[in-house]
């Protein structure tokens, strides 16, 4: 069981309903219950205090029972290409990010209009993909539902803008995080909530065979990526300890169980990493796996990460990778590098943050 949040309830992480159940539990109103669901994602209030047509009595005993804390932003980047990445701060201490990527990003053929947010599920990541710097800094917790719609909330803010699609590819594994997640993904979608379409929502995952299974029995339309990376089990196995747990032949029993109860498409993500997976001979295996599948695939060149040994293939290789997958009947996009010079990938500025504080303590260690 991961560790829990220290921090105290957030306002956030209930419902209308809990909501409701709490000003009755206090001796107020129905209509209390509208106006403190205002406050948090209307007016995106980050303190009780704020919520001024709120009795001052009840505001006092509001903030005696839970916080409406959002996340604080300890550093914030942009990119040329206007990728905006932040490093965000939660009650306890603990570094998180989110990414605002613009759609010219490649991310699902987007349009040019979409802007897309990625958000963490996690403080680190327990599953070491060899790959991904967000398990460099260690595990920590499960992020709440309030810290992970908090994301949103902040980056908007930041932004001064609004995010038309959600995407759960940021820190952490998504379905490790499975309740917190689900009910967050309600809060997205619910009218009284961010009012997020539940079809801009997409759920991520390096390969939970029974989440996978799970999910598809829950009555919410948001999409599913597969983090898939290798075509056989040889090559997952040296990059994703998780396919040890769950291969391929699980991964995809799965995979077309999900498909075949909701009847949507999977998106099969895979990083194209220099003599590890991108070798011409691996996509016709990819292509079988997303034809059984009924998936699309998502090509992403490696955005290198200082510390691990992974190398970005030749723009000429991806570009051939594609062009392999499209002869073979498969439907492909290659995603075009974002962020790049602000350490955009997951994790990295997370980690960089952790390097600095360490080598401030402990100066004769190297980093």
């Amino acid at each position: 069981m991961p560790p829990l949040s220290p921090r105290r309830p957030d306002l956030r992480d209930l419902d209308d309903a809990e909501v409701l159940a709490l000003c009755r539990e206090l001796g107020q109103p129905p209509f209390r219950a509208r106006q403190i669901l205002h406050w948090l994602y209307g007016a995106r209030a980050g303190s009780t205090e704020a919520m001024t047509d709120l009795p001052a009595a009840f505001r006092t005993e509001l903030a005696r029972r839970a916080d409406a804390f959002l996340p604080s932003v300890v550093k914030a980047q942009g990119a040329a290409d206007a990728t905006r990445k932040f490093l965000l701060g939660l009650a306890d201490g603990q570094l998180i990010e989110t990414v605002l990527i613009p759609a010219s990003a490649g991310l699902y053929g987007d349009r040019s209009d979409r802007l897309t947010l990625c958000v963490s599920t996690q403080v680190g990541c327990a599953y070491g993909c060899r790959f991904c710097a967000s398990g460099m800094g260690g595990f920590r917790r499960n992020l709440t539902p309030s810290e992970i719609v908090g994301q949103l909330l902040v980056a908007e803010r930041e932004g001064g803008c609004r995010a038309s699609n959600l995407v759960f590819m940021g820190m952490g594994e998504p379905l490790a995080n499975y309740p917190n997640v689900l009910k967050a993904i309600r809060i997205l979608n619910a009218p009284w909530g961010v009012a997020l379409g539940a079809r801009k929502i997409t759920i991520s995952t390096s390969g939970l065979a029974p989440e996978i299974e799970r999910l598809a029995a829950e009555p919410i339309q948001v999409r599913l990526a597969v983090s898939l990376h290798g075509a056989r089990d040889e090559v997952r196995n040296g990059i994703m300890p998780v396919n040890r747990r769950y291969p391929l032949a699980k991964l995809m029993a799965a995979c077309e169980a999900y498909q075949r109860t909701k009847g949507r498409m999977i998106t099969f993500e895979y990083l194209l990493l220099a003599g590890v997976n991108d070798a011409i001979e691996e996509a016709p295996r990819l292509a079988a796996l997303a034809r059984r599948a009924r998936a699309k695939v998502n090509l992403i060149p490696f955005n290198e990460v200082p510390g691990t040994r992974f190398r970005r293939p030749s723009d000429e290789q991806c570009r051939r990778f594609a062009e392999t997958l499209a002869r073979a009947g498969v439907r492909a996009t290659l995603r075009t590098e974002k962020g790049g010079d602000i350490e955009a990938a997951c994790g990295q500025l997370r980690l960089r943050e952790l390097r600095g504080h360490a080598a401030v303590a402990s100066p004769r260690r190297a980093c």
